[in-house]
């Protein structure tokens, strides 16, 4: 007991130190909580010697990770959603895992060991899986929502392989069939109480505890619901995720989405990190070097197998190819539900322990190598585009003739959408660059000079016409792809001027660093211009006066890369300050409400339409 406090400590320091590391070397936070496990575990400084109890306690965060997805997402978008849950997600699990039962039965286990072993192996992570879309904000994504299917029918596929466990269990008798229908049912029946009791209780008890004004108690409603429902599922032999996940529905529509997502995050943030150092704790260092050859061919034929399977079905189900590379990749590792599944099977004795150990030893590294994979993504993608979006894409003899002259925009969302009426309006030729094929295709058939290509990669680059333009404007709205095709222009044509659409101050900094011309820190610009039209609007301030405060904060913003510029006196507006052109002078302050002159300027910007 004495130790405690000093694990703690451990614990929140490893994170802390570990996440910002692999931050800041761009390998993402899942890996740094991973390491950091490693590194206080039982085979780095020792101070746990027993990960899986840490583990069993951290799955909550994946628990409340679900329930945060589910919230977001609602039933009728979840609809939309059923060839990718119960089409891809089917088609993955029961190809990869009789794939799987079949070499492992080949490698001497007996038939229904094999069987476990091998739907075992097939699920993946939904912790590390979801993360890394959040991570990168993919979860929009084609591929993305593809990965969120799969991994959705995985969780309701945990059941029955927990049953077929209990079936093919040595000295098990007919009686199990019977048992085994009544589990069936009985996690049905659970379901649709939860979903009855969802629809007629939850508005009214979340009514009810909002009006006693207390936010602690409100709070803990929230966690209450989502573990109460989670527990449920899991008695009835569900997963607690799986639970959480149906919480999240029910709650999609309600009107107190938002706080209770606001209520839910620091505990799924904070269980998330504890979860991945606890599978960074589990790994055996020792078997792994013991059997170093055996464990290097099986993580190694995992992750290619499912790899190639992916690959397959996303290529093949129209998810595309370069989305099934990266459908591949992100979900070709081991899930932690194996850990249960073959935990399970040892207490049963349907495998033994050395074997079970090694499988969840092999599952530990596919997931500690996941966030390297996806970083090495970029690489893995073949060059050439392809066949179904190659006639999007730019060609080398589309470029502008003669001069040139055309503006290069990376990104055609809603900023470069905007950005091309502009250039319209304005009689400038441009050619916009998007990796959304189907955004590509209503621009083309609308006319516009829009084509199907990574802004980053100087084939497409040139084939847009970089040699002939006048300037590049980057759109984008990820930071690491907004930097890439930065970079790709500079190294082309350092002399073209590049804008570039910024997150934040600090990215605008970056983006100075990558030889950008001028930046734009959206949050930032968002923020001065809603503070000059107040103050504008007041009529307390010169507008000389409000417009030196603006571009000041800005250039001290932009200077020291912070997104909060520090405080700064504005002159009130005199009676000697200068009239506009036109005007008469400073104008006396009327001496009518606030809000009767706020109307009465509304009135006059926005009139009523003429009946």
């Amino acid at each position: 007991m004495t130790h405690e406090p000093l694990n703690i400590l451990a614990l929140l320091a490893g994170g802390v130190i570990g996440v910002t590391l692999f931050q800041r070397l761009g390998l993402g936070s899942v890996l740094g909580y991973l390491v950091a496990g490693l590194v206080i575990g039982p085979w780095g400084l020792g101070m746990f010697t027993e990960g899986e109890d840490l583990l069993h306690f951290a799955e909550l965060g994946v628990v409340f990770l679900l329930f945060l997805i589910g919230i977001e997402l609602k039933p009728a978008r979840l609809w939309l959603m059923r060839k990718d849950v119960f089409g891809l997600g089917s088609a993955q699990l029961g190809l990869t895992g009789l794939a799987l039962a079949g070499l492992a039965w080949l490698f001497g286990l007996a038939p229904g060991a094999a069987v476990i072993v091998g739907f075992g192996l097939a699920l993946s992570s939904t912790a590390i899986g979801l993360q890394l879309l959040a991570d990168r904000g993919e979860f929009g994504r084609r591929h993305g929502r593809a990965a969120f299917g799969i991994l959705l029918f995985q969780d309701l596929a945990v059941v029955p392989l927990l049953v077929l466990v209990s079936l093919l269990a040595p000295g098990k008798g007919s009686e199990t069939w019977q048992e085994s229908m009544g589990h069936v049912a009985l996690a049905l029946g659970a379901i649709a109480a939860v979903i009855a009791a969802g629809h007629l209780l939850l508005g009214t008890l979340y009514r009810a505890v909002a009006g006693a004004h207390n936010q602690e108690v409100f709070a803990a409603l929230s966690v209450l619901i989502v573990l109460g429902v989670a527990s449920l599922m899991e008695t009835v032999g569900l997963s607690m995720a799986m639970g959480a996940f149906l919480a999240g529905l029910m709650m999609a529509d309600s009107e107190f989405r938002h706080q209770i997502m606001a209520d839910i995050e620091p505990f799924r943030g904070f269980l998330l990190g504890l979860f991945f150092m606890a599978v960074g704790m589990s790994i055996d260092v020792g078997a792994a070097v013991d059997n170093g050859l055996l464990v290097a061919g099986l993580v190694a034929g995992l992750l290619v197998l499912k790899g190639l399977i992916l690959f397959g079905l996303g290529w093949g189900l129209n998810v595309g190819r370069d989305n099934g590379m990266r459908l591949a990749v992100l979900l070709c590792q081991g899930g932690e539900f194996g850990f249960v599944l073959f935990t399970l099977a040892t207490q049963t004795a349907l495998i033994d322990t050395k074997t079970s150990q090694l499988l969840i030893l092999v599952i530990s590294l596919t997931m500690a190598l996941t966030p390297v994979m996806v970083k090495l993504l970029p690489f893995l993608l073949p060059r050439t585009p392809e066949r179904a979006l190659a006639a999007l894409g730019p060609r080398a003899n589309d470029a502008a003739p003669g001069t040139g002259g055309h503006v290069i925009i990376a990104g055609y969302g809603r900023v470069g959408q905007t950005i091309v009426r502009m250039l319209e309006a304005a009689g400038v030729s441009y050619r916009a660059l998007d990796l959304h094929a189907q955004r590509v295709a209503q621009a083309r058939e609308a006319g516009q000079d829009v084509f199907y290509g990574d802004a980053s990669r100087a084939e497409v680059l040139r084939a847009a016409g970089l040699d002939g333009s006048r300037a590049v404007i980057i759109t984008l709205d990820q930071p690491e792809a907004a930097e890439r095709a930065t970079a790709a222009v500079r190294r082309l044509h350092p002399e073209i001027p590049v804008f570039a659409r910024a997150r934040d101050p600090s990215h605008v900094a970056e983006l100075v660093r990558h030889g950008v011309t001028g930046s734009v820190a959206e949050a930032l610009e968002s923020s001065l211009q809603l503070g000059a039209m107040f103050l504008r609007d007041t009529g307390d301030h010169a507008p000389d006066a409000v417009q030196s405060l603006v571009e000041s904060l800005r250039d001290e913003c932009t200077a020291t890369g912070r997104s909060i510029p520090p405080r700064a006196p504005i002159r009130p507006k005199s009676p000697t300050d200068k009239p506009a052109e036109g005007g008469t002078g400073a104008e006396p302050r009327s001496t009518a409400p606030r809000t009767d002159r706020a109307a009465a300027a509304t009135q006059r910007r926005y009139p009523a339409p003429q009946r």
